[in-house]
């Protein structure tokens, strides 16, 4: 029998990761299309903590509940719902934003569209940081840039949260795939999760690594997970009719070189299905076939080294706000 009252971390108002409380709420309601969930994990994206501080106009009406990305179990099932049965283990991005309730809590009623077997070969903690940077990069490298076999693609900050799975997809699609990071360790490491080569910036300007690593052609597809003059560095790495996909363009930017290279540009917002309630499917859709991706070892997460718990969310939105961050960072349920 389903508990009637639930605990939940709720944001009392914007600003400190000190104004998370954790208080007890009803557990919502079935309804058609939708099911609800035991959540076993989360993890923090930029997105929650900008929200947090009140940056953002996407986020629900406080007192509210944050996050959206989750791991858990189908405990009730709706009417209308034939692709998923109690006791199913699922995952996705399901909530937290305008007009959804987050799933820090230990049920949530999730739209049935936006979610996914969980790949059987990970564990509800690495499952849960997967959906919001998996179904980015997915918009960005498949639905939009169309990277194939031969090509050769470019992924800014390969070591961010986005980044690390984002050139891991691209591999997957057969392209030959340059990373940028900060140090030598990230480098290391993706070079063990496949990357063809890891350009540290720092030491390389972008016309040096262009002609170092491209023989001064430039890449077929570059990808900018990092906003600001990393989308005027894309466009200078992008080669003659090149594609260049950006998620942070929110940024006055000067296009000549867009212009001059007959490049093409896109932007991706994954968030837009969740806010619009339109395109849901697609969330769902994509997150499947990652499954097959992950049970074939083609696409592995990366967990930050400290996790935390529902209740200490707050140490979990300032660990990634302080950037010292080696993977994602993981929340886990204990209720």
């Amino acid at each position: 029998m389903i508990k009637k009252i639930m605990k939940v971390v709720v944001l009392k108002k914007f600003g400190s990761a000190e104004n998370f409380e954790v208080i007890e709420k009803p557990v919502p309601s079935l309804r058609p299309g939708h099911v609800l969930v035991k959540i076993y994990a989360s993890s923090v994206n930029p997105v929650d903590f900008k929200i947090r501080q009140g940056l953002l106009p996407i986020g629900p009406d406080l007192p509210a509940v944050l996050h959206g990305d989750m791991s858990g179990e189908i405990v009730e099932v709706g009417q209308g719902v034939t692709d998923f049965r109690k006791g199913d283990l699922v995952y996705g991005c399901v909530g937290g934003f305008s007009g959804l309730p987050g799933v820090l809590a230990e049920f949530v009623l999730a739209d049935a569209q936006l979610l996914a077997h969980k790949p059987k070969n990970l564990s509800f903690e690495e499952a849960a940081v997967l959906p919001l940077v998996s179904i980015t990069s997915w918009n960005a490298l498949v639905d939009r840039a169309k990277v194939k076999k031969g090509q050769r693609a470019l992924v800014h900050a390969g070591m961010g949260g986005v980044g690390h799975i984002a050139f891991q997809l691209a591999k997957a699609l057969g392209a030959e795939v340059h990373i940028t990071c900060s140090s030598e360790v990230k480098a290391r490491r993706t070079k063990e999760l496949g990357v063809d080569s890891a350009i540290n910036y720092k030491k390389l300007s972008v016309k040096d690594y262009v002609e170092s690593y491209t023989e001064g052609m430039g890449y077929d597809v570059v990808f900018d997970t990092v906003g600001g003059s990393c989308l005027d560095d894309s466009f200078s790495a992008a080669r003659v009719n090149g594609t260049v996909v950006s998620i942070a363009a929110r940024a006055s930017h000067d296009l000549s070189q867009v212009h001059i290279k007959s490049l093409t540009l896109h932007v991706v917002f994954m968030l837009l299905p969740l806010i619009m309630n339109e395109g849901r499917s697609r969330h769902g859709e994509i997150l499947s076939e990652l499954s097959k991706l992950v049970e074939n070892n083609q696409i592995r997460p990366i967990l930050h080294s400290e996790s935390f718990s529902f209740e200490d969310v707050g140490s979990a939105h300032n660990c990634l706000e302080e950037g010292n961050v080696l993977g994602k960072v993981s929340l886990v349920s204990n209720w």
